[in-house]
């Protein structure tokens, strides 16, 4: 057979055998032989690595962790080759302090004088006290239009009374002077009674003796019978004239007197509608209205008792349990060009919405507090006395309290 160009090797014309030689296996089996005592090689060389690692924790090994994210241990519940967690630090003791936001308000807060009820549409028609005046209790702040009329109801009534008064006197009067005719009839029918009854016992002498007739009798009998009857019927009506104050007309008089003098404690009591009183002493802080002005939602005045000055902190409630009574309290604020000072006498016990806010804008917003009233030291009260409302901050010494 020739030989073929175009394949790679020379046909020889026989067949190449299936297995090799003996001679050509012989170095093949030593090779892999020889081969194979790598593995345990390379398995003793990535565990010293592994335990190298963990133990020694290199910066290479680190930077692959930070950039996978992943943690040395994490996969396992009790990992090891990983340093302790160092033990728990101590907390660290309160500050001695407690800071709050507040401000300065007259013993009892601020008192709004409102329109008397009843008292409508009314506008003011006279103001009786100017903003810094001090008052007593129960003096008159302002006058309504409505007075005027509330007025006249007062006179109108006070006259109706003295209406009914008179009423009553004439009624006493026409009882006494009905009283007194009817004891004089009494009286006149006593004397007549007797009389005709003399007159019959005369007459029946002279009967009985022949001298005067039966008619006669009989005419001096019926006169003595008709005599004793007008005796009792005067008797009776002067029974009835003497009830004195239970006499028909004189009950009814009074009993008209009564409402009269209902309706004058009615109508003096209308005419407070008519006026504005102070319901405690203090001193005028503002005026809300003025005259001819309707008074609105934030009243007419606002008092308030500016010789005791007290402060209101907000105090946040995670704070509030460090806070006691009687301790002190040192009050700051760019108005006063020295600190207040006064002792915590109240804690409030309702959590409520911080209503007054820090300057700062990253402040809390929504933060829950408890309101505490601090009362001043006088020195301190005085010279607060002229800052209701002013935005103070406090700081409550929680370290100690007296």
């Amino acid at each position: 057979m020739q030989d073929d160009p175009s394949l790679p090797l020379a046909d020889c014309g026989k067949a190449t055998p299936k297995h090799p030689t003996a001679s050509r296996s012989r170095p093949t089996d030593l090779y892999h032989r020889l081969k194979l005592w790598r593995v345990p090689l390379l398995m003793v060389f990535l565990f010293t690595g592994a335990v190298v690692g963990m133990y020694f924790q290199p910066p290479l090994l680190r930077t692959f962790f930070g950039m996978t994210g992943l943690e040395p241990g994490a996969g396992t519940g009790k990992p090891i080759a990983v340093p302790p967690l160092p033990p728990d630090a101590a907390p660290a003791p309160p500050p001695p302090s407690v800071t709050a936001l507040g401000r300065l308000i007259p013993e009892g807060d601020v008192v709004r004088l409102a329109a008397p009820y009843g008292a409508g549409d009314a506008r003011i028609s006279r103001l009786l006290v100017r903003v810094g005046d001090k008052i007593l209790e129960g003096q008159p702040i302002a006058e309504l239009d409505s007075l005027q009329h509330y007025r006249t109801a007062v006179a109108a009534a006070t006259a109706n009374v003295a209406a009914k008064e008179a009423a009553l006197d004439q009624a006493r009067s026409a009882v006494s002077a009905a009283l007194a005719e009817a004891k004089a009839d009494r009286d006149r029918a006593a004397s007549a009674a007797n009389l005709a009854r003399n007159e019959a016992n005369r007459i029946g002498d002279l009967f009985s003796r022949g001298v005067a007739t039966q008619a006669t009798l009989d005419r001096a009998e019926a006169a003595a019978v008709q005599a004793a009857r007008e005796l009792d019927r005067a008797e009776a009506h002067l029974a009835r004239q003497e009830g004195g104050e239970s006499q028909p007309d004189v009950a009814l008089a009074a009993r008209q007197l009564d409402v009269a003098r209902a309706e004058l404690a009615s109508a003096e009591g209308d005419l407070s509608r008519g006026q504005v009183f102070a319901p405690q002493a203090g001193r005028i802080l503002a005026l809300h209205v003025g005259v001819g002005e309707r008074p609105g939602t934030d009243g007419i005045a606002s008092l308030g008792t500016t010789e005791r000055m007290e402060a209101e902190l907000e105090v946040y409630q995670t704070d509030i349990e460090r806070v006691a009574p009687e301790q002190d309290v040192t009050l700051s604020s760019a108005a006063l060009a020295e600190p207040l000072t006064g002792k915590v006498t109240k804690i409030g016990l309702e959590v409520e919405r911080q209503s007054i806010l820090s300057a700062n804008p990253a402040a809390n917003t929504d933060a829950r507090i408890i309101r505490v009233t601090v009362a001043l030291d006088p020195d301190s009260s005085a010279r607060a006395s002229g800052l209701t409302g002013l935005e103070v901050t406090g700081r409550i010494e929680t370290g100690r309290s007296q």
